[in-house]
């Protein structure tokens, strides 16, 4: 059964017209009238539907039944990541989603190659949400997690709320982050949020400001990580089953 996400309301027993980016994956499969599929609006849940109409300007379908069925981690983690260079942010964003990401911020700090603003931080943000998207129709997820518009660090800093647990990754840190997640704070928090710099790490100056925002500097062990492998490890150790 081929899933499909179609961002748009979804009402049982009526025939809906679906958005142009869900028509053209669904055309690409070669669906003909009268094919039943599966679509999820990331509200919650999956739609069977049946197509009523295909043409090549869109696709109606009949909402024929809904599925409450969920497969979301029970902790939601953020990944604040200063962004790879070429397709290497694409994969993270494609491999966290299937891990169960909740939300990721893309980031600029000092020591970043990539550099985006303006219409192009608008672009790259569709693009990976867009990615995500197709990462959760593949995996089976039903909410597809939040991709934000690229900031600079110390804007990040300034908006990120207070209260909830959080970490700096650092291999100057003392406490691992297995043990952190094994402590009654971080065990039973329901929000976590991980900071990861670039190739070459967070400066002193950027770590410091972190940890002046409340963070906790942690390790994953002694080796040197890529961006995107430590945001997966990272995402791997923290995210917890559904």
């Amino acid at each position: 059964m081929s899933r499909f996400h179609a961002p748009c309301p979804l009402v049982i027993g009526t025939v809906c017209d679906l958005p142009d980016a869900t028509v053209r994956h669904m055309q690409v499969h070669r669906l003909q009238p009268g094919d039943a599929v599966d679509v999820f609006n990331g509200e919650g849940g999956v739609y069977r539907v049946r197509i009523a109409h295909m043409s090549r300007q869109g696709i109606a379908v009949e909402v024929l039944a809904h599925e409450a069925t969920e497969c979301e981690p029970t902790r939601a983690v953020h990944l604040a990541v200063a962004m790879p260079a070429n397709d290497r942010m694409d994969w993270l964003v494609e491999k966290a989603t299937e891990l169960g990401v909740h939300r990721i911020s893309p980031l600029m700090s000092a020591r970043s190659v990539l550099k985006l603003e303006g219409e192009r931080a608008l672009k790259k943000q569709a693009h990976w949400q867009a990615i995500a998207a197709n990462a959760c129709a593949q995996c089976g997820r039903n909410r597809v997690p939040r991709i934000e518009v690229p900031l600079r660090l110390d804007h990040w800093l300034g908006q990120h709320p207070r209260g909830e647990p959080w970490a700096v990754l650092s291999l100057q840190a003392q406490r691992h982050a297995a043990d952190a997640l094994a402590s009654p704070e971080w065990a039973n928090a329901r929000q976590l949020t991980w900071l990861l710099g670039p190739e070459g790490g967070l400066t002193e100056t950027e770590e410091q400001q972190a940890l002046a925002a409340g963070a906790e500097a942690l390790s994953l062990g002694p080796r040197v990580l890529r961006v995107e492998t430590a945001a997966i490890a990272a995402l791997v150790t923290s995210v917890t089953p559904h």
